[in-house]
């Protein structure tokens, strides 16, 4: 063991330690010196923080001042090599526990590094020596299937480190495992200092309600590719992408595979250099494809998933977020992706199709990690439900129908504020109807010759008048389909028959002269 020790080398990487990254270091090494033996202890950086370079510098100091040994685990395979290599580049000579693995050299290593099912087949079949690790360090460890392996390691300090301190199991939090939690440089914090980019976020409201909720605690597969792989939705994800991010590099996340596919063939009908990424592609395809995404300027990548962690590229320009989650943990992951700084990249787009920004609020908002970490279910419960988020939506005409109400400065009516008004005077409820009918009538007219012009343009408010009457049964508590249904036929007929009693009239109150014959 001493022999081992000597050997260790000076860092060969030439990454510098940033003050607060040898803040940490220094704060957990102190828990070192005071804790227990077997301390649970978490800390939390965001991601491009460099959290691998200081659980690696730590691991090099440790080995150089303690007589045992440690080891690092990890939940993926990218991020058990990429570990591997740089706690070599720290100088640490390390052993991959992986699958394939010869343990019969275990007694020349100090330093092993393991995925978390292969570690656990190994120590179930006693054929990794770890009766002397004084240090674990468990990399994502918001990942619940790390606390099974935890048993082994009853007397050793066991550092977790993660971006976002909330486990992926409501069932199971993460004070239950871990004794204390260390907070790192806050995001905001990071973008002052320039070591991440800032987040400009495009947020579309979109219509959620189909969606629903598997046992996992998120948006299931299944409900999602029937949302996000209809044609208006593949085209409104092309659209948002030729708005704000024309030729820039994208990458774009979804929950399912048969989206992202559909999603590639919409993209590439519309000649963009567009590439599919999911679990089923081969080591080979995989590298093949990151490699192009990496050196094409204007590269969009569609993937599933797999690019949440253990992937930086920092020339991507675009995320976009094309689902919607309930995990606080992958909104953040996912658009870290696009946070990493290159040159003079001091900004990075976020184009949001899941009321995610809604949801959580915008990413680096100054979060009470400790009290998440204490009270993760009072945090989780105060989030807004779909309906809720979609009820603060201000319903807009789509662009196309917009168009034929160009005369009109302000074609938007709010029933929810009038409804309010109405109740507050003692006034029906019927006459917040009568007053959008009103409304309707005379943008109508505003953008007629005569009344048949009026009555055509009528004909294209249906997504309008539904969004109406929704927002009307929401307001008296009534929605059953066959009310609704019958509310809509009803203010369609009164629509009409108000635009032929009333057209000449309001014509010549909005001109100032009457309609020509």
């Amino acid at each position: 063991m001493t022999e081992i020790v000597s050997a260790l080398q000076e860092r060969k990487t030439d990454k510098e330690l940033y003050s607060y990254q040898q803040g940490a270091i220094n704060k957990i090494f102190e828990k070192f010196d005071t804790a227990p033996d077997n301390y649970h202890l978490l800390y939390q950086l965001p991601t491009g923080g460099g959290k691998t370079v200081i659980f690696s510098e730590m691991v090099r100091q440790y080995l150089k001042n303690h007589k045992k040994k440690v080891l690092v685990m990890t939940h993926r395979v990218e991020l058990c090599n990429q570990t591997s290599e740089m706690l070599t580049s720290f100088g640490v000579p390390n052993k991959v526990v992986n699958s394939k693995a010869n343990l019969d050299d275990q007694d020349q290593y100090i330093c092993f590094v393991a995925m978390v099912e292969t570690l656990n087949n190994r120590l179930n079949d006693d054929k990794l020596d770890i009766s002397d690790i004084g240090l674990v360090i468990i990399d994502e460890a918001h990942y619940n299937s790390f606390t099974k392996l935890f048993k082994f390691f009853e007397n050793s300090f066991i550092l977790g480190v993660t971006a976002t301190p909330l486990s992926s199991s409501k069932e199971l939090p993460m004070k239950d495992n871990y004794d204390e939690l260390i907070t790192g440089e806050s995001i905001e914090s990071l973008i002052e200092n320039e070591f991440l980019a800032r987040a400009e976020v495009f947020q579309y409201d979109m219509g959620l309600t189909s969606l629903e909720v598997g046992s996992n605690g998120d948006y299931t597969v299944k409900s999602s590719e029937d949302l996000y792989t209809s044609p208006a939705m593949l085209d409104k994800t092309l659209q948002a992408y030729l708005k704000h991010s024309k030729g820039k590099k994208a990458l774009i996340f979804n929950n399912g595979i048969n989206t992202s596919i559909q999603i590639y063939y919409t993209f590439k009908a519309a000649g963009l250099p567009v590439m599919h990424l999911d679990n089923t592609a081969t080591k080979k395809q995989r590298k093949q494809i990151l490699k192009w995404f990496k050196e094409t300027p204007d590269a969009i990548l569609t993937s599933v998933s797999i690019l949440t962690t253990g992937f930086d590229e920092p020339t991507i320009d675009t995320i976009i977020l094309n689902r919607a989650t309930k995990s606080l943990t992958l909104y953040y992951q996912m658009i870290g992706r696009g946070s990493r700084i290159l040159n003079n990249k001091s900004t990075f787009q976020v184009i949001d199709l899941g009321n995610n920004n809604y949801r959580f609020g915008p990413w680096g908002a100054d979060l009470d990690w400790q009290m998440i970490f204490k009270s993760p279910n009072f945090y989780m419960d105060r989030l807004q439900n779909d309906e809720d988020i979609e009820s603060e939506f201000k319903h807009e005409m789509p662009e196309e129908i917009r168009v034929q109400f160009a005369k009109s400065e302000e074609v938007y009516f709010d029933i929810k504020e009038v409804y309010t008004e109405a109740t507050f005077k003692g006034e029906s409820s019927k006459v917040v109807l009568e007053r959008s009918i009103e409304q309707h009538g005379r943008i109508c007219i505003e953008n007629s010759e005569d009344v048949y012009d009026a009555l055509a343009l009528a004909k294209i408010l249906d997504s309008d008048i539904d969004n109406r009457i929704a927002s009307y049964a929401k307001c008296i508590s009534r929605s059953t389909y066959n009310f609704l249904k019958w509310l809509k036929d009803d203010y369609k007929l009164k629509l009409n028959s108000y635009l032929r009693q009333n057209f000449d009239e309001v014509f010549e109150e909005i001109h100032g002269y009457p309609p020509e014959d």
